[in-house]
């Protein structure tokens, strides 16, 4: 292979890690949604992988970063979703994200990214209705199905 940058095929799909941040608020399972730095939309802490890592590791890695939380991640992944990443030049990425719920036991007041985004505790409802992606919404509203160690 020679120094070049290697063009990904338009169907070759770029695998990302996500934590679910939850806990039980009063009316049963919360999720922590966070806003994406660009667009600002509703999102839950995701990214590449990790040399090093196991994909939960990396997934809790996340969501340390990006919504500062921190708690006992999933071994098993609850679903993945799809979504479209744009990058900077214009040019989309496809990317498939597997999703692992994670327990949250600590909230930090500052962390990496608190200055880049915003946090929201939000019902299984009211965050499946605040995200775009299709897949993501439905794999939320079943979150409540999922068997946890509540």
């Amino acid at each position: 292979m020679t120094g070049k940058a290697v063009k990904r095929s338009a169907r070759s799909e770029t695998r990302q890690v996500a934590a679910l941040p939850w806990r039980i608020g009063a009316s049963g399972r919360e999720v922590l949604m966070i806003t994406s730095r660009e667009t600002r939309r509703w999102v839950i802490p995701k990214g590449g992988r990790m040399a090093g890592k196991t994909d939960p590791q990396a997934a809790a890695v996340e969501a340390m970063e990006e919504a500062g939380v921190q708690g006992e991640i999933a071994q098993t992944a609850i679903g993945a979703f799809r979504y479209a990443k744009r990058l900077r030049g214009g040019d989309v990425r496809n990317c498939v994200v597997a999703v692992y719920p994670l327990k949250v036991l600590i909230q930090l007041g500052a962390w990496p990214e608190a200055a880049e985004r915003e946090r929201r505790w939000m019902s299984l409802e009211d965050a499946a209705n605040a995200v775009m992606e299709p897949d993501l919404a439905e794999m939320i509203r079943g979150f409540a199905g999922v068997a946890l160690d509540d």
